[in-house]
Order: C-alpha cells, then sequence, then structure tokens
C-alpha cells in the first residue's frame, strides 16, 4: 500500500477483479471437485488479505468519502452499495449478493464476508463506529410515515407486527406463527419499524412486547414470545449477512438505547434519544434471539412453565451481543453455560429469575401485565427514563457496545459461512428435511 487513497483503491480494485475473474472460470461450488474447492478457497482468502491492508490503512478515509466527512447518516444497507460503488471489489455489489443468496448456505462462497471486515474496521475506529451507530439508532422512514397513523387510530397493523394503545402502554406483539415467532428476513424490517412506532408514541409511557398466539401443531393456540432466528430460512441461504447487523446496531438497540435524532449523537449524558422502559411478556419460551432481546428490556414478566435457551453452539453463530450482555446477569460462568454448553434455563428458577422479574400463572399474564405497567408508569415516565440513562450509562455506554460490535461484525461473519454451521444445522435441527 502507497498511503495514497486513490492509488491504493485502484490497485485493490485490479486485484479483486483479477481474483473474482479466476473464481468465475470455476464451476459453481456445488460441483467443484477437491482440487477446485481449494483453488476457490485460496482465491477468495489471497483477495481478502489486501483488502484488510487497505482498511488498516484506509477505512477512516474511506468512512469520511460514504459519508461527506460524516455529515450524512448512512445506514448499513446503503453504506455497503456505496462501498462497492467507490471502491470496485472491496465489497460485494448489490448483484453479486443477490446471486448469493439464490443459494442455498452450504453453496454460497461466502462474499459477505468481506462486508464483515469493512464494518468492523469502521466500528473499530471511535469516532466513525459512533458515528454509524447513530445512523442505525434513527427510525426508519416508514415509522415516520406511519406515526400519524397510529396516532389517529390508536393502532398500527404490520405484516409480521402490531403495534397497539393498551392504557399508559404500547403493545407490540409479533407475529410469525408458522415458525413460531422466528425471526428473519420477512420479520426484521416490520420489527424494527414497529419498535420505532413504539417508542416514539406520544401518548404511553412504556412498552409491552409479547409474541402472538401460533399455529404450529405443537403450539397452537398459545403464544410464543420467540423460537429466535429462523433456522429453516438460514440452511436455505435466506437469511443475509447484514440481517445481524441491521437487527443488532438497530432494532434490539433501539430497545436498549432508544432512537435518536438527526442533529445530536445518542451519548447518555446528552439526554436526547426518545426512549421509554420495555417490558418482555414471555410466554412459552424466549428461545436465542428472543433470549437476547430480554437482556435489553427493563422488565421481564414470564409465564410459569416459561423456558430460555442461547443455543448458539448448536446452531454455530454468536448470539447477538448476549456475550456482551448476559454475564451482568447470570454471571461470566452461567453466561458460557448457555451460549457454549446449550444450557436451558426455567424461568422460574434462581438462575431463571436473574433474568426474569417475575413469573405469573399463564392464565394471569394479561393481569400481570397490566399490574406490572401501572407499577412502572404511576409515577411518571420522567424518573424511568432518567433511570435507564443512568443505569446505562455505568453497564454499557455507546463506546462499549461499539467495541463489541466490532468484534462481532467480523465474528458473525466468519460463522455465518462457516461448514460447521451447516454441520451443525444438519445435526440438531435436520433442517435439510425442512421445508422453508
Amino acid at each position: 500500500m502507497s498511503g495514497d487513497f486513490a492509488s491504493d483503491a485502484a490497485a485493490l480494485s485490479l486485484a479483486c477483479a483479477s481474483a473474482a475473474a479466476a473464481l468465475a472460470q470455476l464451476p459453481a461450488k456445488p460441483d467443484r471437485d477437491p482440487a477446485q474447492a481449494q483453488a476457490a478457497a485460496r482465491l477468495l482468502a489471497g483477495s481478502r488479505e489486501p483488502r484488510e491492508r487497505f482498511l488498516t490503512d484506509h477505512a477512516v478515509a474511506l468512512y469520511h468519502a460514504l459519508t461527506a466527512g460524516m455529515t450524512r447518516h448512512v445506514r448499513i444497507e446503503q453504506l455497503m452499495e456505496d462501498a462497492a460503488a467507490l471502491v470496485p471489489g472491496l465489497v460485494p455489489s448489490a448483484t453479486q449478493v443477490a446471486g448469493e443468496s439464490a443459494h442455498r448456505q452450504a453453496d454460497k462462497d461466502g462474499l459477505e464476508i468481506d462486508q464483515g471486515l469493512l464494518l468492523a474496521h469502521v466500528l473499530a475506529d471511535p469516532a466513525c463506529g459512533r458515528h454509524l451507530c447513530h445512523a442505525m439508532l434513527l427510525p426508519r422512514p416508514q415509522a415516520r410515515a406511519l406515526l400519524p397513523v397510529l396516532e389517529r387510530d390508536g393502532a398500527v397493523d404490520l405484516p409480521t407486527a402490531r403495534v397497539e394503545r393498551r392504557g399508559r402502554a404500547t403493545l407490540l406483539m409479533t407475529r410469525n406463527p408458522r415458525f413460531l415467532n422466528a425471526e428473519d428476513e420477512a420479520t426484521l424490517e416490520d420489527f424494527e419499524t414497529a419498535v420505532d412506532l413504539a417508542t416514539l408514541d406520544p401518548a404511553t409511557d412504556a412498552v409491552v412486547l409479547r409474541g402472538e398466539v401460533v399455529e404450529h401443531p405443537r403450539h397452537a393456540g398459545r403464544r410464543v414470545f420467540s423460537a429466535g432466528i429462523n433456522l429453516t430460512h438460514l440452511y436455505h441461504g435466506r437469511i443475509s449477512y447484514l440481517w445481524y447487523l441491521r437487527r443488532d446496531l438497530a432494532a434490539v438497540n433501539k430497545i436498549f438505547r432508544g432512537v435518536a435524532v438527526p442533529d445530536s449523537p445518542p451519548d447518555e449524558w446528552r439526554g436526547t434519544t426518545r426512549e421509554k422502559p420495555w417490558i418482555a411478556a414471555v410466554d412459552a419460551f424466549a428461545i436465542g434471539g428472543g433470549c437476547q432481546i430480554l437482556l435489553a428490556c427493563d422488565y421481564v414478566l414470564a409465564a410459569r412453565g416459561a423456558y430460555m435457551t442461547l443455543p448458539a453452539r448448536k446452531e454455530g453463530i454468536i448470539p447477538g451481543a448476549a456475550n456482551l450482555r448476559l454475564p451482568r446477569f447470570v454471571g461470566d460462568r452461567i453466561a458460557r453455560q448457555l451460549i457454549g454448553y446449550g444450557r436451558r434455563l426455567e424461568c422460574d428458577s434462581p438462575e431463571g429469575r436473574l433474568i426474569c422479574d417475575e413469573i405469573a400463572a399463564p392464565e394471569d399474564m394479561d393481569a400481570a401485565i397490566e399490574r406490572v405497567v401501572d407499577g412502572l408508569t404511576n409515577s411518571g415516565a420522567v424518573s424511568l427514563v432518567g433511570n435507564r440513562r443512568a443505569l446505562r450509562a455505568g453497564a454499557e455506554p455507546l463506546d462499549t457496545f461499539r467495541s463489541y460490535m466490532a468484534v462481532y461484525a467480523r465474528e458473525q461473519a466468519i460463522c455465518h459461512f462457516s461448514p460447521q454451521l451447516i454441520a451443525n444445522l444438519e445435526r440438531y435441527w435436520q433442517a435439510a428435511d425442512r421445508r422453508a
């Protein structure tokens, strides 16, 4: 690398184009013989070395170029497209990503790993990383457009979520009934929009998050909080790498940190984020991503008999920000048991009550929710929000989260395209036999 951005970008693009042309001469991944598979692996790994060198020297300059000197907030989806146009080959183009998305996860070359490298470098820089976190905490345009509807009608229905006013609280109900309210590409946009709406709703002081009734034969007619990531869709290649970052930098982080405003960074001491206390109502179970969400909420009410798991070992991925947050709740050893060894926590157990604040009989959940909302809001919302910010400032200020996400961005990209992920899904989930 010469140290000059333009010269190094041109050299990188040339090297990446050469590697891509050589890769294109090989058969598609499922059709490669062992020698061809090794050749493809060498090409992909070899082209990542110059990308790493380029980003080490120029990630800050690149981010400034993509955001007009950090005067524009650009979400990661657009940031990747703009980076691909500015420095061809640095990250896959939208066309390349779309081409990969047509394949099962096992049949992808993992081009999106390069997105993880770029995001890791951006998030590792304090100024750029904080600016990107700010961009992801801004309300979605869809939410701004629907807020007048919520104010007028008291409810907004989205395909996989519903936001509804219930007294002093806004109720956010998630729904993906065929897949036990699991999370996937189809649910994420609705979920983030619903989080924005519930948070920005001016008529309420708290948010209740609950799963809708599902239709799965084993649980038909029951509410389920969340089955986590949709493993069937993951196996069939329907979960993009950026899905993880969009979820945890935006939707889940908005629950934890609030919705930002454009002209003021979301630091706790500034007090400019729009936020409310979040109450999670756990019916049946909170698996994987569902358990992760509990760690971002202010109060967890669970039905007796409900349980929590973080089956990261059996999935082969990193469970969002749980590695950062879970030890604060249950301590390091139990956190490692949950994440690394598949431990299950009954909500109504000494360990489960380190996460769950209250246990109610399943038939009493509606009444218990009303009582919890009243208990949290009957003294007004000002001190609730102030105490949220004060607790967050000590436990997980923005820079702590940013540093964690820099590690997460890289490691999750590698995990998402690891052969071990496919092996785990086939071994523990029988994913090859499930209909997408």
